[in-house]
């Protein structure tokens, strides 16, 4: 079995205690979300697991397991939680997440939490002094998920919050994932490390910045022949309301509008809306001035 160890920062509770009393709230509803016509299933992906070693506190656990799921991790593990397990606290926070708190798997040592992993990775804020790979977030996902595609099963391992993982558990590693932190501030809440990996594991996942379903309409792209017909419309009202002045300029100034229209990549929709605009401003509902026609 190949490890790799992730030291968690040390970091406050304080922002799971805070908020404690909202997320109780919210945990008694059911959360749901509106999901766009294209939108793939949910996202379910069993490795990487995340491996928390001696949480301190529930709401942070529920924290972790939320966060895991906005990005597509179902796995958790703890190892000596503080507290009694199932904690009441760390459901509240998870609001929606409950799935990933009932199928945590609890153990009592990492040698344990980790039998069944050929790879274990893990972050720390402070150098260890030990000969080993440094991964930044995006390279650490990177190689996981090329490591999960070659049959791997890899676990991310973080310490307690007050002081991460103890330097015999980073031994046991086979790399450190480390945060581009303010060195001033190190120190990161549970959850928000866990956020930032699971962050950057997500954007494995797709080639463009934003997701698939943000791209693209219901509407085609508009054709040139359209195009062209919505050029024409709005040059024919432009030279009704004399705006080519002076008239030598207007081959220059109508190729200038053109360019700036075509740069947007118009849609059949959008262009039969700019003609309507271009008919409302002109004619209005009461229908053109005998003066002007």
């Amino acid at each position: 079995m190949h490890l790799l160890a992730i030291i968690a920062p040390g970091g406050s509770s304080s922002g799971a205690r805070c908020k404690l009393a909202r997320g109780e709230e919210l945990g008694n509803d059911k959360v749901t979300m509106t999901r766009a016509p294209n939108m793939p299933p949910p996202i379910e992906e069993m490795w990487p697991a995340v491996c928390l070693v001696r949480p301190q506190m529930g709401e942070n656990i529920g924290a972790v397991a939320r966060v895991m799921l906005n990005f597509g991790l179902t796995q958790l593990r703890l190892v000596a939680p503080r507290d009694r397990w199932p904690n009441p606290k760390a459901q509240a926070v998870a609001v929606g997440a409950d799935r990933v708190l009932d199928q945590a798997r609890v153990e009592w040592r990492l040698e344990d939490a980790a039998a069944d992993a050929t790879l274990v990775v893990a972050a720390t804020a402070r150098p260890r002094g030990m000969e080993k790979p440094v991964w930044g977030p995006r390279e650490a996902a990177r190689n996981l998920k090329a490591a999960i595609a070659s049959g791997e099963k890899p676990i991310v391992v973080f310490g307690p919050e007050s002081s991460g993982l103890e330097t015999d558990e980073v031994a046991r590693a086979e790399a450190i994932l480390t945060l581009p932190v303010n060195p001033g501030f190190a120190s990161l809440n549970l959850a928000q490390a866990v956020g930032i990996f699971g962050f950057a594991f997500a954007e494995t996942r797709q080639e463009e910045s934003a997701p698939a379903w943000f791209h693209g309409g219901d509407s085609p792209p508009a054709t040139h022949e359209e195009l062209e017909n919505m050029f024409l419309h709005l040059e024919e009202e432009l030279e009704r309301g004399r705006f080519y002045h002076p008239p030598d300029k207007a081959a220059l100034m109508k190729r200038n509008l053109r360019a700036i229209l075509l740069r947007a990549r118009l849609t059949q929709q959008e262009t039969q809306t700019l003609r309507g605009v271009i008919k409302a401003l002109t004619i209005g509902r009461g229908g053109r001035k005998k003066d002007d026609a």
